[in-house]
């Protein structure tokens, strides 16, 4: 994942910025507990395929 890139991206529905877990390839959203994954190096940033995440995990990145 290019680190330019990163540094740029943000959730698409509240705008935070996100949390990369390189071994899982998602990118973390804590506000709304949501994972983007990351296809072939490309974040697939739409909201109706990011993962639901539990407050369990969510609490674990912290």
């Amino acid at each position: 994942m290019d680190a330019k890139l990163l540094e740029i991206l943000v959730c698409p529905l509240c705008k935070s910025p996100l949390v990369y877990r390189k071994a899982d390839q998602e990118l973390i959203c804590k506000a709304d507990r949501l994972a983007f994954k990351i296809q072939d190096d490309i974040p697939v940033m739409l909201a109706d395929e990011a993962r639901v995440m539990t407050p369990e995990e969510v609490e674990q990145l912290r």
